[in-house]
């Protein structure tokens, strides 16, 4: 029966994910808390669900030509080995227990930060438009990265709203079919680095994760063909609303 609730629970974040386009790790995360896995477990599976439901989508943004790669290979630059050092960092500790609390922390702010994102980008990327060149770009987008492979692999949000926002904010003239395509085929790479890392900290629950990949990945493309007939200015808000209030309570309770 739990089984089935995980099916449940990854056709509802697919779904979610396919509309509003809001990333998975920031639905799946507190939705798998809520389920009682411990920080550790829901952040580990979440982050090798990710890696694997958004891989499909690198193949066919590549095929179009949707993809930057100098920017990928930039960011990925950083957040690759940030990600390495993060779980040798993890690793360090004799029980998942004693770095619960940085989890659950970290989690919070980036639940904050993904929230403020997705209710503030527009007056975000307009007011921070730096428009720097992509010449000229390469330590900024390198520093980005480092940031995003360290929050990333601790709490498997932000690889989707953030790195957006950040190439959304860097690159105003960049079209939306490639910031998406490009933040995408960052992500993957750095969500299975980061997944198999919490694997080797034995942070996985395998049986969550084939469920969630069961229920998710028919859905995210049901979701994407329905976004075009839902007022996505109306879900973004409540999603976003959501989540702030999980980062809230992840933060101070």
């Amino acid at each position: 029966m739990d089984f089935l609730w995980y099916i449940a629970a990854g056709a509802a974040v697919g779904l979610a994910v396919g509309i509003t386009g809001v990333g998975g790790g920031s639905l799946m995360t507190p939705l798998l808390l809520m389920f009682g896995f411990p920080p550790h477990i829901a952040i580990g599976t979440d982050l090798m669900y990710a890696g694997i439901a958004k891989s499909t989508g690198v193949v066919m943004h590549a095929k179009h030509g949707n993809v930057n790669w100098k920017i990928v290979f930039a960011m990925a630059a950083g957040s690759i080995p940030a990600s390495f050092a993060t779980v040798w960092m993890l690793s360090q500790y004799d029980k998942p227990d004693h770095y619960q609390e940085i989890l659950t922390g970290t989690l919070g702010i980036m639940l904050v930060l993904t929230a403020t994102v997705i209710l503030f980008r527009s007056k975000l990327t307009a007011t921070l438009n730096f428009n720097i060149p992509e010449s000229k770009s390469t330590k900024i987008i390198f520093f980005c990265g480092l940031i995003l492979g360290v929050l990333v692999t601790l709490t498997s949000v932000g690889a989707g709203a953030l790195g957006t926002a950040i190439m959304m904010i860097l690159f105003p003239l960049m079209r939306a079919k490639n910031i998406v395509g490009t933040d995408l085929a960052h992500a993957v790479p750095l969500t299975l680095v980061a997944g198999i890392g919490h694997i080797f900290l034995g942070n996985v629950d395998y049986t969550l994760l084939v469920a969630l990949l069961i229920g998710s990945i028919p859905t995210i493309y049901i979701g994407t063909r329905v976004a075009t007939h839902v007022p996505n200015h109306v879900l973004q808000p409540i999603l976003a609303t959501a989540l702030l209030s999980f980062g809230v309570k992840y933060l101070f309770f």
